[in-house]
């Protein structure tokens, strides 16, 4: 199976509740690369990057997410830009 290199956006509450934390997490425990940050409109931004059926089950995680929070959806795109590489991160939130 290809690789995917998606950029995703998680809606619901996702904030305050540790998603970011569990993202990382499942992201290595996959061996993703890529990074995850909150945004001021109370969504998680995030660019996921690795084998398909590894990414596939990531976002499968995410709709369940950490204890305390709520998905209400992710929307997911493909990004055209080389794929990040390295250890999944953390990154400052967003304007």
């Amino acid at each position: 199976m290809a690789d995917l290199h998606l950029h995703l956006l998680i809606h619901g509450r996702v904030q305050g509740v540790g998603y970011r934390a569990f993202l990382q997490a499942e992201a290595e425990k996959r061996r993703l690369s890529g990074w995850s940050r909150n945004l001021r409109s109370g969504e998680v931004e995030a660019v996921v990057a690795g084998p398909a059926e590894a990414v596939e089950a990531l976002i499968a995680a995410c709709r369940k997410g950490p204890l305390g929070s709520r998905v209400d959806g992710i929307v997911r795109s493909e990004v055209a830009a080389p794929a990040p590489t390295g250890p999944f991160r953390i990154v400052r939130e967003a304007g």
